[in-house]
């Protein structure tokens, strides 16, 4: 058994708004989580399991670790892993800095698997120093979308019931076919449901279960709310879950998972400001961009120490429109990418920051204009070697009219929204006039 990472920090290029530390929904007693993550993946074809198959340039298994390490009272994650990939699974928790994951190895099967990860949370396993839960969540390492709410309603249920697991509408009708070939009976779908994941179980319930376990069930079950009803004669609670709890099976699903991260990452924003002032023109032009685009935080501590700063960098915002008032430079821009370096070295699909300014075309001349152009080109080049996309976005106003200073706010929005929506590398270094 192997314990990953420990050290601060959010997974590499994972940034996190600021916002509340537990969840309004915590459920307020100790969860662990176990993934197995044994499979061969036959069914995607190719030599590379589907856990550790690249999606944007990261493992899919990354992404599935990622949301469930957002969610902080899930206290440890216990990953089971064939012995021939303990060693690439260790490189990615260190790369992706994965915290609270604890490595086992997997079994022969998709049960055993799951057994040697309850093992570690009981202590029954040699060198086990993990807490054993009051409720354990059971999840598939190739489910990257699964939401905190979801797995509160879950753990919540198995508190209650003893077991409980996310069900979906069938999509298709059931047939059994007959030995030869034809139609035997059919099922009524509108009275049977998709057994998803993830799953949850009061820990001595679903341990239990496991320990009385025959050889046929752990080589060939694969329900694991089966086994609790069969050993311990626990009803599971079921849980309407939502549509993208989708288990990625095919080489098909991994190409539709890229495109639901890239339509994520292009539609959330954090505002970096560096004044407390939400009205006026920075208030109005919150506003319009949240007619477009999720607002996933706000910030005006930019400080390296800041707290509100490394809140941001710990989570999943891939997008900063940086607002700049009280100076015409780039000092809060410059600000912003330094801290973005320093908390995530790497990131593994572009960064997009907007440089925004509002100056005042009566008192600025056009060498400084110039002067920001050529600061914007500098900065643009030396973090695009980051996999950071900067843009800079003017917005000129006169004291005197306010009419064409709103005008102008909102040419800027319908500007930053392109930017971030369409993430040009093109772009990058240019200096847009609203």
């Amino acid at each position: 058994m192997e314990r990953g990472p420990t050290q601060d920090g959010g997974g590499g290029g994972e940034l996190r708004p600021a916002g509340p530390g537990p969840a309004s929904g915590s459920p307020g007693l100790p969860v662990a989580a176990v993934l197995p993550a044994g499979g061969c993946g036959e069914r995607l074809g190719g030599p590379t399991p589907k856990q550790f198959c690249p999606v944007l340039g990261r493992p899919l298994i990354s992404y599935t670790l990622q949301a469930l390490q957002r969610v902080n009272w899930i206290k440890d994650i216990v990953v089971a892993v064939t012995s021939e990939n303990m060693d690439t699974m260790m490189a990615i928790i260190q790369r992706y800095q994965h915290q609270r994951v604890t490595l086992v190895e997997a079994g022969a099967t998709r049960h055993q698997s799951i057994f040697n990860g309850l093992k570690a949370l009981a202590g029954d396993h040699p060198h086990s120093k993990l807490r054993t839960p009051t409720v354990v969540i059971i999840h598939d390492a190739v489910r990257p979308f699964v939401e905190e709410d979801v797995l509160v309603k879950v753990v919540t249920a198995a508190k209650d019931h003893g077991a409980a697991g996310a069900i979906r509408p069938l999509v298709s009708t059931v047939i059994s076919p007959s030995a030869d070939g034809y139609l035997d009976q059919s099922l009524d779908r509108s009275r049977h449901r998709a057994s998803e994941m993830p799953q949850a179980f009061l820990f001595d319930v679903i341990y239990r279960a496991y320990c009385q376990c025959s050889e046929h069930d752990m080589e060939f079950g694969t329900e694991c709310l089966h086994l609790a009803l069969k050993y311990c004669q626990t009803k599971a609670k079921l849980v309407e879950g939502p549509p993208d709890l989708w288990k990625v099976t095919y080489r098909r699903d991994l190409y539709a998972m890229e495109s639901i991260i890239k339509d994520k990452i292009s539609q959330q924003i954090c505002v970096v400001m560096n004044t407390k002032e939400d009205a006026g023109c920075i208030g109005f032009l919150q506003g319009l961009l949240k007619k477009e685009l999720e607002v996933k935080g706000t910030s005006v501590t930019l400080c390296p120490n800041g707290r509100d700063l490394q809140k941001i960098f710990l989570g999943e915002c891939c997008n900063f429109v940086c607002i700049n008032v009280m100076n015409a430079d780039f000092h809060q821009t410059t600000e912003l990418l330094d801290g973005l370096r320093s908390r995530a070295p790497s990131f593994f699909y572009p960064v997009a920051v907007v440089s925004v300014h509002f100056l005042d075309s009566q008192n600025v001349s056009f060498s400084e204009r110039m002067k920001a152009l050529m600061e914007m080109k500098d900065f643009a080049k030396e973090v695009k070697n980051r996999n950071v996309f900067l843009y800079g976005v003017l917005i000129s106003f006169t004291q005197d009219n306010l009419q064409q200073l709103q005008e102008n706010i909102r040419q800027g929005a319908g500007i930053i929204t392109s930017l971030i929506k369409n993430r040009s590398a093109e772009l990058t270094g240019q200096l847009l006039v609203a």
